[in-house]
């Protein structure tokens, strides 16, 4: 990976700079937020600020009103999170002068889940996520799947060259800059692992009082060997060693900290068998298979068994929820299930009730039994439902009934 990469996201953060007072981008360490805040500065003008630095988050919290006040046209302060108290301080400031686009925050823990923050940004703050590079950003190409697949697309003219390894591949890379700077095998294994230590000494600690933080690698161990599974807490907790008790104040920490998304179940009057627990999956599938000892180098066509379809899945989920900060139509993501075995992995869903479901097939041969959910689906919902695709690692995309289609799991990012 050489040469400046361009993000995705960055035009909406001018958009939300020109109408809003506080403009937070957010997601975890090391996905490239300093980088694209310091780019914004150049071009807008302004000064860019950081709470990593000691001394500087020193005088912020000596005086916190007074840090705040500025003439010029953008304040920047990188990692909010370290400073909890300034939320009130912003609030204050920002009710005096109601001007947007004067502050750019960012942070590596969702502020508005931290209790500081909870309830005086409401209405002042607009929250962005910044997630480790999507495969169209690798590829310099913006990923227009969402929207096309609202709009009725089925994808069945794209073809690809891509085999069930190179996707393996790519979601065993996974996203992070740092990361993919260096080549597969020990020296990325190094970055991973320190990363993860990095965690747990440091950031955790940081915004959080649990007692249990050093158990946090093991948890998402074992979380990464239960990828894009049903998030079923008590067998979490016998596997992870760790009560009940403490798993889910564990697992809203890291959420908190972009590390970990859980995926809610979608049900509707029509779905009342539905089953209710969510998914959960790791934001980064390079992390994932760290923790699981995966190495993105001969990622064969037999490599990793049964894990690799739920990498794939979570590889699937995490670019979509890339995608999401950039798409034009807003959706909602989630899974279904119901009590008589049927799945469909995701369900993409507008507010206006527009639903999209897509199954996720780590196999390039696929059966008429692949789409039979999808199916099932469509029918529940008649006109409510726009597109069903099943993703598949073969080369052709093909239509397999009424606004349903097998295609390959690149379309995502390269249709």
């Amino acid at each position: 990976m050489n040469g400046h990469i361009d993000r995705h996201v960055t035009p909406r953060i001018y958009e939300a700079l020109d109408d809003t007072r506080i403009v937070a981008l957010q997601g975890s360490r090391q996905v490239g937020k300093t980088t694209l805040v310091q780019e914004i500065v150049a071009a807008r003008g302004g000064r860019l600020v950081t709470f990593d630095d000691e001394t500087t988050l020193n005088l912020a919290r000596a005086d916190p009103i007074g840090f705040l006040q500025h003439d010029e046209p953008l304040l920047a302060i990188d990692e909010i999170q370290l400073a909890p108290e300034m939320v009130s301080a912003l609030k204050y400031v920002v009710d005096r002068d109601q001007r947007p686009g004067r502050f750019l925050v960012t942070g590596s823990a969702d502020l508005l889940r931290l209790p500081a923050a909870k309830d005086s940004l409401a209405g002042r703050v607009e929250s962005i996520e910044l997630h480790g590079f999507s495969q169209g950003e690798l590829a310099g190409h913006r990923e227009t799947f969402v929207d096309r697949l609202f709009a009725g697309e089925r994808f069945t003219g794209h073809t690809s060259t891509l085999t069930r390894s190179d996707y393996l591949e790519r979601a065993v890379s996974g996203g992070y800059p740092e990361a993919l700077s260096r080549p597969p095998g020990r020296r990325r294994a190094a970055w991973m692992d320190n990363y993860l230590n990095s965690i747990v000494k440091r950031d955790a600690r940081e915004i959080s009082s649990l007692q249990r933080i050093d158990e946090l690698p093991r948890l998402l161990g074992v979380l990464a060997a239960r990828n894009s599974e049903e998030l079923n807490l008590s067998d979490v907790s016998k596997e992870s060693e760790i009560p009940t008790t403490s798993l889910n104040r564990m697992l809203d920490l890291l959420e908190t900290m972009y590390l970990i998304q859980r995926i809610p179940a979608w049900s509707t009057n029509l779905t009342k068998r539905a089953v209710s627990r969510p998914k959960a999956s790791l934001l980064d599938t390079g992390l994932a298979a760290r923790l699981l000892n995966l190495s993105a180098a001969g990622a064969g066509p037999d490599k990793y068994g049964e894990v690799a379809g739920h990498l794939l899945e979570g590889f699937v989920t995490a670019e979509i929820r890339r995608q999401q900060a950039w798409a034009e139509e807003t959706f909602r993501m989630s899974h279904f299930r119901d009590r008589a075995a049927g799945e469909v992995d995701v369900i993409l869903e507008t507010p206006d009730g527009r639903v999209a479901g897509i199954e996720v097939k780590s196999s390039s041969r696929l059966s008429g039994h692949d789409a039979k959910w999808l199916g099932q689906l469509r029918d529940k919902l008649g006109k409510r439902f726009v597109t069903g695709l099943v993703l598949h690692t073969g080369g052709t995309g093909i239509p397999v009934g009424d606004r349903i289609a097998a295609v390959p799991l690149d379309t995502i990012w390269t249709a």
